[in-house]
């Protein structure tokens, strides 16, 4: 079975729209994050455009709750179908997070924190991400995939690659890392916030073997 393609920092219906035409599996809308960035969603922008994502396509609230309750309020808000979390909650927190929400929790880790083995016993998924001291990813920058690789074969729940992908260089990364899923965001933009749309048909053709060449 191919790779999945998550589209991540979808910001209005044209885009959100595009992206489930070129093949993507999933589409991330961002709300709630403690960092500024030009692809956050208020509650209500992003619980209308999860709204009208297509079928059979799933939709991913990104956040980065100080607590679970902020999370499950802002899912409450949103309604997507999966609930992605970023930042500094414990393990724990992230258990008691999936027993109160309707929907899958996917936790973002950093490749070399000691906690992977704790955030996969709590979580559905786990995205492998570039991250800093506040626990938010997006930072465009890639991380040591060979390690990443490792983690996807040593845990149990589904592992979601994400950090400084491409177009140019997904294939390299779905070859090296054999995750579930792959994540993109400004590695398909033409502007910050915006996508390029020939982008995200060459990132998902790349990244599901569809691509010239393949």
């Amino acid at each position: 079975m191919s790779v999945r393609v998550k589209i991540c920092g979808i910001t209005g219906r044209a885009d959100r729209d595009a992206a489930a035409a070129a093949g993507a599996d999933a589409l991330g809308f961002i709300s709630g994050v403690p960092v500024e960035t030009p692809r956050e969603l208020t509650a209500g922008e992003a619980a209308a455009l999860v709204d009208g994502v297509a079928p059979f396509v799933t939709s991913v609230l990104v956040t980065g709750p100080d607590s679970v309750q902020a999370a499950v309020t802002r899912q409450e808000r949103v309604g997507a179908d999966l609930l992605q979390v970023h930042g500094n909650l414990a393990p724990a927190e992230v258990g008691g997070l999936r027993e109160r929400v309707g929907a899958g929790v996917v936790v973002a880790v950093d490749s070399e924190s000691e906690r992977v083995g704790a955030y996969a016993a709590a979580a559905d998924a786990l995205l492998v991400d570039s991250t800093t001291e506040t626990g938010m990813g997006g930072t465009g920058e890639t991380h040591d995939w060979e390690r990443t690789g490792g983690i996807s074969a040593s845990v149990d729940v589904p592992v979601v690659l994400a950090g400084g992908l491409t177009p140019e260089n997904v294939r390299a990364a779905v070859e090296t890392v054999d995750p579930f899923a792959v994540d993109v965001a400004s590695g398909v933009e033409q502007e910050p916030g915006e996508k390029n749309y020939d982008a995200v048909e060459a990132f998902v053709a790349g990244a599901t073997r569809e691509g010239v060449g393949q």
